[in-house]
């Protein structure tokens, strides 16, 4: 049993934390035996009088003693007042963290388990900090706004494969992860759905497997012609972009998207050939790539955030995978492909009525 007064379980995806959170839970009650003594408590908080209500209760539960004796858990659940959010940064919500917190400071945990479980969070407020500090901390994992922290989901990825006795490819866990937009939820839902189907215990998840049976989401919508071209697959191209077009969608995306993908390869092969980064089997070199980052700061100057315009701001995890098939362009082809994206989108401005011709041919020569 941990010495700090509670449990803190957070991380920026809220389906992960929850995910934590309940087999913590699970573990904390376990030796409980009278029900009156296990509490759980919502942390959701659209106003102010929530977050008051949430605090009451736990202020009570905490401190009020079981019915039979012997130790009490509580659980304050899917915590919001702690995000960056309007609620969160309201006044009377800041002086109720203040009286939690005293609470929690006053917390015995040989007579009360607390466990807290909170997602998204503002790790720059106070509460957030004396929280991480205080408890016993347990960070949930997830993607951010960034991109970053892919890791976690490839690990709840493995996790899930482990349990349904099926095993994924290297090369289709990067498909399943964009073709669900980064999606902890739909990523586990996914894999269920893929290792039932496959239906024997050792079977293997291939990127073909999740080409046929998994839809795209969100941003995710374009990715399939996307990697295919990128991938020197022509046929899988050319079929891909039937799959688009039977669907009824537009020309556009998958330009836009092609284009996003070449821009930063354009940038990483620039980098690797100028000697700026090293990448190997193991992707890209953190320190070099960092190194590189810093030189080239200044004609990055206004794209802080995430953008295909500026390759530093990019997973590199990421990062590494675009370039890891061993089928990296050379950098003239890799303009040359430019050029081909921009002569389709003109010729779809000028021909609206024939787009999956015009990005059909652009395909061909750009693969064939």
């Amino acid at each position: 049993m941990s010495s700090a007064p509670f449990i803190y379980v957070s991380g920026p995806d809220d389906y992960l934390a929850s995910r934590m959170a309940k087999d913590i839970w699970a573990e904390l009650k376990q030796d409980v035996t009278d029900d009156f003594s296990i509490e759980v408590i919502s942390g959701q908080a659209g106003k102010v009088d929530d977050v008051a209500e949430a605090v009451s209760r736990f202020r009570e539960a905490t401190q009020t003693l079981g019915l039979f004796g012997g130790r009490r858990v509580v659980w304050l659940k899917d915590v919001t007042f702690v995000a960056d959010n309007q609620t969160g940064r309201a006044e009377g919500t800041v002086k109720l963290c203040e009286d939690l917190q005293e609470i929690l400071e006053g917390i015995n945990p040989d007579e009360v388990g607390v466990l807290i479980s909170a997602s998204p969070v503002d790790r720059r407020k106070r509460f957030a900090k004396f929280l991480e500090k205080t408890g016993d901390y347990r960070p949930s994992g997830g993607m951010d706004s960034k991109g970053g922290g892919v890791e976690t989901l490839v690990a709840a990825m493995n996790r899930e494969c482990e349990s349904m006795q099926v095993t994924i490819a290297r090369d289709a866990v990067e498909v399943l992860i964009s073709k669900v937009n980064g999606n902890s939820r739909l990523l586990i839902e996914e894999v269920r759905k893929l290792g039932t189907y496959l239906g024997e215990p050792g079977a293997q998840i291939t990127s073909k497997l999740i080409e046929e049976l998994t839809p795209n989401f969100g941003e995710g919508d374009f990715f399939e012609t996307t990697e295919a071209f990128f991938a020197r697959d022509i046929n899988w191209t050319l079929s891909a972009l039937r799959r688009h077009f039977f669907a009824g969608n537009d020309a556009r995306p998958v330009i836009a998207s092609l284009q996003n993908r070449n821009r930063l390869l354009i940038q990483l092969r620039s980098l690797i050939d100028g000697g700026e980064i090293q990448a190997g089997g193991r992707g890209i070199s953190k320190p070099t790539f960092e190194r590189a980052a810093a030189k080239y700061a200044s004609f990055y100057d206004g794209l802080s955030t995430k953008s295909g315009f500026n390759v530093f701001t990019q997973n590199l995890w990421y990062m590494g995978k675009l370039i890891g098939s061993g089928k990296f362009p050379a950098l003239k082809a890799l303009i040359d492909h430019q050029l081909e994206f921009i002569k389709a989108f003109e010729e779809i401005v000028d021909r609206p009525n024939e787009q999956e011709e015009a990005l059909r041919a652009m395909a061909i020569r750009c693969l064939a």
